[in-house]
């Protein structure tokens, strides 16, 4: 199947400047050679540490952060070649804080129909009755249309939120860290929410979290992030139930298990993340890795197929970036 969205060495750095002249002292490299690819209907979950690149990367998705590196390609296309008011149409996001989010002068009505008047669809009675078809999609009543945000609840606003993310019908939905900053129990019902339009509307996720279990209840397929980095993609089962990489079970031990009878062997990571303004040599995660090798420090790991190292078939779209998977050197 041919990808909706495909990234081919994705890179983002930021100069960093002091004094009063402004002077360039650094670069930090936000994102640096990230590949991806997310076939139309799937939902892609990206997880790592806060400061990792996620939410960059996501800028870079969506045409907002320009390119140090590599190429995007949206349908088959580069998104530098789309003119900006029709990638807005195809690309939507969800926000992470819902109430920052949306603008509290504005009423819910009026925050879900204005994507509708930027874009010149429909007259304002057929903007009218989608916005409260939106309304409804999402699960709230007409009559929040004519309220404010700060009269609305955490998960209600998400889903205003949601409602305008779809106003456009778009084919792809990026939802940065959507549930995050609501109550356990109202980011079940987000989730589903979000696993419903789905299934209904036939849309495409880019899903990031730091919570693994959130991800790996809504999406198909992971990748884990480390310093700008992928260090492993996996569909959600196989990652979740047998993770390969050293960074992914660190993030595995440290999830909650819903079972007082039962406790995970939690593995404890030494140090702080790194600055991306001065990256480790060779593998990032090295200096914090509990089975680090010497080549670890010398070079970055290239992609490695887990089944083909294991010796059994080649299982889809399963890699990581981890030098205890380099093929065996055969004896002489």
């Amino acid at each position: 199947m041919t990808a909706l969205l495909q990234l081919f060495d994705v890179a983002r750095h930021y100069q960093v400047t002091s004094g009063v002249l402004g002077l360039a002292t650094g670069v930090a490299k936000a994102v640096d050679g990230v590949s991806l690819a997310i076939a139309p209907g799937e939902s892609l979950g990206l997880v790592g540490e806060s400061g990792c690149g996620k939410s960059t990367l996501a800028r870079c998705v969506l045409g907002l952060d320009p390119l140090a590196g590599g190429r995007i390609e949206f349908q088959g296309r580069n998104i530098a070649d789309w003119p900006q008011k029709d990638l807005r149409r195809q690309m939507q996001m969800v926000f992470q804080d819902p109430y920052s989010s949306l603008n509290p002068r504005m009423r819910v009505g009026s925050i879900v129909a204005e994507p509708l008047e930027i874009h010149s669809i429909g007259s304002s009675a057929e903007r009218k009755a989608k916005t409260l078809e939106l309304l409804g999609l999402v699960g709230l009543s007409a009559d929040m249309a004519a309220r404010y945000p700060h009269q609305l609840s955490g998960g209600q606003r998400q889903r205003v939120a949601v409602a305008r993310a779809l106003a456009l019908n778009p084919a792809l939905v990026v939802c940065d860290e959507p549930v995050s900053a609501l109550d356990v129990s109202v980011q079940a019902q987000v989730l589903l929410l979000l696993q419903d339009l789905r299934e209904r509307l036939g849309l495409t996720y880019l899903f990031i979290s730091h919570d693994l279990a959130v991800v790996g209840q809504v999406c198909d397929r992971i990748a884990v992030m480390y310093l700008g980095k992928i260090v492993e993609s996996a569909p959600s089962g196989l990652l979740v139930n047998d993770p390969q990489h050293p960074y992914t079970r660190a993030l595995l031990s440290a999830v909650p298990v819903p079972d007082p009878n039962r406790q995970r062997q939690r593995q404890h990571l030494t140090g702080e993340l790194p600055s991306p303004l001065n990256p480790p040599t060779g593998c990032p995660f090295h200096p914090r890795c509990p089975q680090v090798m010497d080549r670890c420090a010398k070079e970055f790991p290239p992609r490695f197929d887990i089944a083909a190292a294991a010796g059994t078939p080649s299982e889809a779209d399963r890699f990581t970036h981890c030098w205890l998977y380099a093929p065996k050197e055969s004896p002489r």
